[in-house]
């Protein structure tokens, strides 16, 4: 197929809004973590503290994604997507006029901020059912894409943080958010795809449905790798770097903004290689020459030169499973892909609130972050395991089942 064949197969104005909301969406989901080396002096934070701070939109977003993911099916992604947006710009002007003094308003600003973690839910089938499934890779990678938000957020976060305050931070970020917001409403129409609305019952009998099945589990776990590892790492590394190397919140939010970006850049590419030579043989790349880099990480000599290349190559990896995932995922579950991204995305939010948090115990108890890498790697043997043991199954079942699409 063709680039031509690829754009004109589905809906570009959507696709490109899906990119557009997912992508300012993860850059106010993920404020705390660049701010966090800021902040934690400000209200004299333990390390521990500071981790579980910077997790808690991460763990928000990952229970909410179930809300919205069931709202995209009852009441179309776009509706959803609004509603969402509304919350989160409404959210943080309320919190900047407020103020946050205290841990306790630093963890309500994370659950508001958690909503916009849930536009996953939103953005990934608002783009998918677009595109036929010979091109669901490559569109999911390009709505998904979005996660480069976060390079946004550790850009700019720390610098408008030393120009104008952290607090004020909060205030600024809704700039984008509302010229976004005006875009989505004008541009962005649910495919006409769309399944049939149902009673809420359903919906939550679904998800039980979904979680009855054993293939469900499987991707929770593969995505709360790629995506956790991504977006904990994302969270986290400010706080490394400023801890471990001294570095300004400046500077560390420069060193993150490169990392994230090369996850974020991959993830089209990700999903395009999967299209290419199967989900499944992607992934078991991803996932092993992950846990070699974390376990390197993990023993490294603590030195710019020796970990920035590390934690690049890291996020990179990731970034390509996070896109080849979400090859697989509409696949195996097409006409639940509302319910199923849910689900899937609450796995890799539950992923990242754990790497995040691991990561602050890890330095508070043991003076070190290692052990915390070291445990994640462990995760990813256990992904790639379990992919091994299903992947003869998948393909002579539901893969055999689709047709002319590599699995």
């Amino acid at each position: 197929m063709t680039e031509k064949t690829f754009w004109q197969s589905g809906h570009r104005p959507t696709l490109i809004m899906a990119f557009l909301y997912f992508d300012v969406a993860f850059m106010v989901w993920n404020l705390l973590g660049p701010l966090a080396p800021i902040f934690s002096k400000a209200l004299a934070l333990s390390p521990a503290q500071k981790g579980f701070v910077v997790a808690v939109p991460t763990l928000a977003g990952a229970v909410l994604r179930l809300v919205n993911g069931f709202l995209a099916d009852r009441i179309g992604q776009k509706v959803t997507g609004i509603i969402s947006q509304i919350v989160v710009i409404a959210g943080l002007l309320a919190a900047w006029a407020m103020g946050v003094n205290s841990m306790e308003a630093l963890i309500l600003v994370g659950v508001v901020l958690g909503f916009a973690g849930a536009s996953f839910a939103v953005a990934l089938p608002l783009a998918g059912r677009w595109y036929p499934p010979q091109h669901q890779g490559k569109a999911m990678g390009i709505a998904g894409m979005g996660n480069s938000g976060t390079v946004l957020a550790a850009l700019f976060a720390p610098l408008l943080a030393k120009a104008f305050g952290w607090s004020n931070v909060l205030a600024l970020a809704t700039i984008p958010a509302v010229l976004v917001f005006i875009a989505f409403v004008l541009l962005a129409k649910d495919s006409p795809n769309q399944p049939k609305p149902k009673p809420l019952g359903q919906y939550i009998a679904g998800y039980f449905k979904m979680l009855a099945e054993g293939d469900a589990w499987w991707f929770i776990l593969f995505y709360g790798v790629t995506f956790g590892g991504f977006v904990g790492l994302s969270g986290s590394l400010p706080s490394w770097f400023t801890t471990e190397l001294s570095m300004t919140p400046v500077q560390a939010g420069y060193a993150t903004a490169a990392c994230v970006f090369a996850g974020s850049l991959v993830r089209p590419f990700g999903g395009a290689l999967a299209d290419r030579i199967g989900g499944i043989k992607t992934l078991s790349g991803v996932y092993a020459l992950a846990a070699v880099l974390l376990v390197i990480i993990s023993q490294a000599p603590i030195s710019f030169g020796a970990m920035f290349p590390l934690f690049f190559a890291t996020m990179a990896t990731l970034g390509v499973g996070n896109g080849a995932v979400f090859q697989l995922v509409p696949q195996r579950f097409r006409h639940e892909i509302g319910v199923m991204t849910g689900l899937v995305g609450f796995g890799g939010g539950v992923g990242g609130f754990y790497l995040a948090s691991s990561l602050g115990l890890a330095k508070q108890w043991t003076g070190s972050m290692s052990s915390g890498f070291l445990i994640f790697a462990g995760l990813a043997l256990v992904a790639l395991a379990g992919l091994s043991s299903v992947k003869k199954r998948w393909r002579t079942t539901w893969g055999a089942a689709i047709g002319g699409v590599r699995i």
